[in-house]
Formats: structure tokens, C-alpha cells, sequence
């Protein structure tokens, strides 16, 4: 390899490459710049999507160092999580893309950082600090409506755009509703040592709600003090006073809040002030318009529009997408299938199509220029569609249910990879595997794996948000 080139993916044909000087472009669709973080086993950069020009966080996850740590069901959570918890307070997430050695989250990019580093500066104004108080509320509550429970609240873990507003961000330790045990209760042990609730260390079990809503206590006084209620050198001892809720205010917190944290930041669980007590709270209530407003009847999901198409024009009012490459696949599949044990098809099946499915190393526009071929050249009849990157291939005499027919629909996975799927269109089922199996011999040329014969066995579904 050249001076100056680092391979970020390697081991593969479809590595993503960046050389010193040249763009990090990945999967064509962004730009990867600066490093924003890092951690034990991933990496977050700066980014830029080269359709929209919109600023994205986008955080590079090593699968061999995730397996390694067991933290497998813990990726797989973060997605389903984040597909679930859209809302103004919350950091967006946009898509997950993905090769056999590295898993890419492309996330929103919040540029005003974390609220830590303005508790670094000194305390915030009772005003300030109750509206990021707030803002954290709608969230939080919000995430509980769907069975989210995020257990790692924390300064570190909100942050906030350019006009101030704050963003609960890292769902890593976050539980979702099949994780809660045969009691109703949470029995992880997982959070930040002064922002966990007493009951998470009880090993009894404990509510998740009410887990977060301590943490919430805790940021509020964090918020209003400038430094954390339960602290010292000896860990033991600190915990001791989380176990009693030993804690004293300063004297410039006003009597209302100190009134509303004492309700917050109460030991046994059951005594707790719950969310709608908080929003019902009189001090929490001033100025609550103000806070970011949220709709629950937001729509929760959305198709992607990839990068592979482009809004050609508006007629009466629908717009009509027109493919300029074919459609990019977001492989979480192919990673389960290339890298035993970390199987996260389950996350994105929307619906399970039955055919076959290959992987190639050709251009999308070869594969259909030889499907085309392989037709004529079988005397079979052939149509195929460029804006859908579809092939529709079928015999010419009627069968017991019609012509059988198959369709091949090839994906762009990286590259220099591309993924065909074939499944039925018409026909008796039988009539249509016997098309498949005249068709098939003759793709010798194009095909790198077919599904379920190598290692590199492969099972198609569509992703969406």
C-alpha cells in the first residue's frame, strides 16, 4: 500500500480507503472528517452528506472488538432503541450502514457539545437551568412511553445544538421492554456511579422509570449546585450516602427546587415523585411552554431516501424519485452472514421475501446487461427497468398459473459489492424454482457467493427507519 494510505476496512475487496490528502468518502453518500470521540472499540468523526450538505456525527463501530467484549445484544439494543425514540430532545439517528469489519451509525450533529462543559464553567441561572431540566423531562418521558428505559443519564450524555437546546444522546445501556423480568423489574446493573439510583444497587431489581428519574434529580442538582449531590474519594462511601440520599444543599438554590429534588432524589423507589408529578410540579411548570414543543402524534419512522436518488420534480404535489445508481443496501445482513454470531437481521426484516440471493463483484449495470443476455440467450422473455435497477425475466408459454416469472432486483452494498436478489413474480411456485434453476448455471460469470452455499451465505431485507 502507498505511503499515506490508511485502510479502514480491511481484509475485504470493498474496504473503505483514505489516502492522505483525498476525501474520505464512504459508501458514496458521506464525507468523513475530523474525529469528535473515541472509546474502547469505536470512533466518532465528523461528517458531511454530500446530497444534502447536512452536518452528521457518524460513529465507526469495530465488530471484532464488539464480539470480543460480549457486547453484541448491547449494538443490536442501541439500534432498535434509537429506531424508536424519535423526539426534538433526543439525538436524531439516521441510518446504520455497514461492511464485514465495521458498523457505521450516521447520526445528527449536535454542535454545541455537552452541557458537562457549561457546568465546568460554574452553576446555571435557576431559569437556565430549569429549562434543559425540562427539555430532559419531555425526553425522558417520552422514551418511557415506548418501553425505554435509559439508565445511563448523565451530564457527559446531553448535549446541545446551536440555539441551546438539549439532546439526550447514548443509548448504550438502555433497556427495552423484553428485558424486564418475569417481577416487572430491570436486573441489570448498569449507569454511572453518581447518577445511579439506589435500587439499581439493591441487586433486588428495580424499576426503570424510576431509575431514570434519580438520574434526572441528580442532574438537576448538578444543574443548580455546580457539582454532583453524592461524591467522594472512597467509592463505598459514596455509595453508602446514594443508599440514605445524603446530600446537602447550597444555600443559593431556591426552596422550590429544592422542594421538587427532594421529592426526586428520595431512596425508596415507590416514595419517588414520578414524571407526571414532576410535570405537575409548580416550579418545574414556569416558563414550560417555552421548552421545545413536541407533537406525539410525530411520525416515528420514515422511509430513506438514499443517495442513489434525487428528487426529479414535484407534480401536484407528489414527488417523483428517479434512481441515478441503484438503490444502496444497508447490510446489517451481510454483516450476520460474514461474521458468526452477530446476527442482527432480526432488527430490520419489515417483511421476509422468499428467492435467491447472490453477491458480486460486478457493476450494477453489467449485472443487468447480463441477465439480459442470459434471457435471449435461453429464449426467455425480458424487461427490465434502469431508474429501478429491476430485471423481470419469464418464460413465453402459459404455466398452471400463468408465465412464471422472476424478478432480480440488484443493491449496491459498497463499491464493489453488489447484492441480487431473485424472487417470484408471477407463476406456479414449482414452475418458477425450475426458471431459477435454468437461469442459474448461466450466472457462473457474475455471481461471487450464492446465499446459504459458503461462509459468505447472505439473506436480503429491506431497512427501514
Amino acid at each position: 500500500m502507498e505511503e499515506g494510505t490508511e485502510k479502514l476496512d480491511g481484509q475485504t475487496g470493498y474496504s473503505i480507503v483514505k489516502k492522505k490528502g483525498a476525501r474520505n468518502i464512504v459508501f458514496g453518500k458521506y464525507e468523513m472528517g475530523r474525529i469528535l470521540g473515541q472509546g474502547a472499540f469505536a470512533k466518532v468523526y465528523y461528517g458531511n452528506n454530500l446530497a444534502t450538505q447536512e452536518s452528521v456525527a457518524i460513529k465507526v463501530i469495530k465488530i471484532d472488538q464488539v464480539k470480543k467484549q460480549g457486547l453484541t445484544e448491547q449494538i443490536k439494543r442501541e439500534i432498535s432503541v434509537m429506531r424508536l425514540v424519535r423526539h426534538p430532545n433526543i439525538v436524531e439517528f439516521k441510518e446504520v450502514m455497514a461492511t464485514k469489519t465495521k458498523i457505521f451509525f450516521v447520526m445528527e450533529y449536535v454542535r454545541g457539545g455537552e452541557l458537562f462543559a457549561k457546568i465546568t464553567k460554574g452553576r446555571l441561572k435557576e431559569e437556565l437551568a430549569r429549562n434543559y431540566f425540562q427539555q430532559l423531562i419531555s425526553a425522558v418521558d417520552f422514551c418511557h412511553s415506548r418501553g425505554v428505559y435509559h439508565r445511563d443519564l448523565k451530564l457527559e450524555n446531553l448535549l446541545l445544538d446551536e440555539n441551546e437546546n438539549l439532546k439526550v444522546a447514548d443509548f448504550g445501556l438502555s433497556s427495552l421492554p423484553d428485558q424486564v423480568g418475569n417481577d416487572g423489574l430491570l436486573h441489570t446493573q448498569c449507569g454511572t456511579p453518581a447518577y445511579v439510583a439506589p435500587d439499581v444497587l439493591s441487586r433486588k431489581g428495580y424499576d426503570g422509570a424510576m431509575s431514570d428519574i434519580w438520574s434526572c434529580g441528580v442532574v438537576l442538582f448538578v444543574l443548580l449546585s455546580g457539582y454532583l449531590p453524592f461524591q467522594h474519594e472512597n467509592m463505598m462511601k459514596m455509595y453508602s450516602k446514594i443508599f440514605k440520599a445524603e446530600f446537602k444543599f447550597p444555600p443559593w438554590i431556591s426552596i422550590d427546587a429544592k422542594k421538587l429534588i427532594s421529592r426526586v432524589l428520595v431512596a425508596d423507589p415507590e416514595k419517588r415523585i414520578t414524571v407526571s408529578g414532576i410535570k405537575k410540579n409548580s416550579w418545574f411548570r414556569k416558563g414550560f411552554g417555552r421548552a421545545i414543543p413536541f407533537s406525539s402524534g410525530e411520525k416515528l419512522s420514515r422511509e430513506i431516501i438514499n443517495i442513489s436518488e434525487k428528487v426529479d420534480h414535484e407534480r401536484n404535489g407528489e414527488v417523483e424519485l428517479v434512481r441515478l445508481n441503484p438503490p444502496f443496501y444497508n447490510a446489517f445482513e451481510f454483516i450476520s452472514s460474514m461474521s458468526s454470531g452477530f446476527d442482527l437481521s432480526s432488527l430490520f426484516e419489515s417483511k421476509q421475501k422468499s428467492g435467491s440471493t447472490f453477491t458480486s463483484k460486478c457493476s450494477a449495470s453489467h449485472i443487468m446487461e447480463k441477465l439480459e443476455t442470459i434471457a435471449k440467450k435461453l429464449n426467455l422473455g425480458v424487461s427490465s427497468s434502469a431508474k429501478e435497477f429491476k430485471v423481470r425475466i419469464e418464460r413465453k408459454v402459459e404455466g398452471r398459473k400463468g408465465k412464471p416469472a422472476v424478478t432480480a432486483e440488484v443493491y449496491e452494498v459498497a463499491p464493489e459489492v453488489t447484492v441480487v436478489e431473485l424472487s417470484k413474480s408471477t407463476g406456479d411456485t414449482l414452475e418458477y424454482q425450475k426458471l431459477c434453476e435454468d437461469v442459474r448455471p448461466a450466472l457462473k460469470d457474475i455471481v461471487w457467493s450464492w446465499q446459504g452455499e459458503s461462509s459468505n451465505q447472505l439473506t436480503v431485507t429491506n431497512y427501514q427507519k
